[in-house]
């Protein structure tokens, strides 16, 4: 079977590729099932208990990974840091942003993330796109406006400042990209997403302190919703995420997660039987056409010593760790 590592620096790791895809498919149900609990519990106390029962069940399944060791606190501090960004700060933003804007700037905005992405690897990496990874950048763009132009000219009073902060969640998640693969060098995907997990639930802890108000218990049906998020979108999903972002570049895994909308107008269909037109099909069609273009090849490093090593921050640092964990949700994914 081919994996990451078989694969040769000028060829697309393909394992890495196939885990991004999978965490994509999973996060796209997130929005419909937080959209329902939504109309019970608030967003941030959404965040504190989805991400505080993941972090409890990572606590158990990271110590099951075969010589696990706690890492130091520098690397801890690190993957915290990466966790506050691309967990408490993202979906803190989103779910406000989402809620001022409308749904179609939200899917326009988020297929933007891969340049916002490329911006900080040109500043902080050296990382240099290649034109045919922009291309296909700007091609699953166009695919996902095609998608959602029918509802682009919805929206309220606040939709400007909705989508500023959807902008502001934006550089928070390509911040999180960046910093994943420049800090979980040495460290299986399950150990990292535990400590990102850890230190994401922490903050939505805090911020949910504002909504005490509104707080009430939750339904049954409810329950089972923030466990399929916590297992499924916050667990597997992150862990098939942070697998991924070992062997391909930040810009490149945020444009996979353009499938988002392809695979939730899917479900829809399948699940729902809601009709989809010509104009959404090919949208859907361009978009994928987009990933896998933008996925051919990998950045040009400005020097090839970048970062202390010769494949770049994050490629080239493997140890035992990454060989022998034992990750039940990679297995699955």
């Amino acid at each position: 079977m081919l994996s990451a590592r078989s694969t040769s620096r000028s060829g697309t790791p393909w394992a890495a590729f196939l885990a991004i895809v999978a965490a994509a498919l999973i996060w796209s149900t997130s929005f419909a099932v937080t959209k329902v609990v939504l109309e019970n519990v608030p967003p941030m106390t959404i965040g504190a208990i989805r991400f505080t029962a993941a972090a409890l069940i990572l606590a158990f399944l990271v110590r099951l990974q075969k010589g696990w060791q706690p890492v130091d606190r520098r690397a801890a501090l690190a993957m915290g840091g990466a966790g506050l960004l691309g967990i408490t700060a993202y979906f803190g933003l989103e779910n406000i942003g989402v809620d001022l804007a409308t749904a179609a700037d939200a899917a326009v905005i988020v297929a933007a993330f891969p340049m916002i992405t490329v911006i900080l690897e040109v500043a902080i990496n050296r990382e240099w796109p290649t034109l045919p990874r922009v291309a296909g950048m700007v091609l699953a763009m166009a695919g996902v406006w095609l998608i959602v132009q029918q509802s682009a000219s919805e929206g309220g009073s606040h939709r400007l400042l909705g989508d500023i902060l959807l902008l502001v969640a934006g550089v928070a998640w390509a911040a999180y990209n960046v910093v994943v693969r420049r800090t979980s060098g040495g460290h299986s995907p399950l150990t990292v997403t535990y400590y990102q997990t850890v230190a994401g639930a922490l903050g939505f802890v805090l911020l949910s302190t504002v909504e005490v108000g509104e707080w009430s218990v939750p339904d049954p049906a409810d329950w089972g919703m923030l466990a399929f998020l916590a297992g499924a979108c916050s667990i597997a999903a992150f862990v098939l995420y942070n697998y991924g972002l070992r062997d391909v570049t930040s810009s490149t895994a945020v444009n996979i997660l353009n499938l988002v909308p392809v695979f939730g107008l899917v479900s829809a269909v399948v699940v729902t039987g809601e009709n989809v037109g010509l104009t959404e099909a090919v949208g859907c069609l361009v978009v994928i056409a987009g990933v896998v273009l933008g996925a051919g090849g990998r950045s040009r490093p400005a020097r090839d010593a970048a970062a202390g090593s010769p494949t770049g921050p994050a490629e080239g640092r493997r140890d035992p760790d990454h060989l022998t964990a034992k990750n039940p949700e990679l297995e699955t994914k």
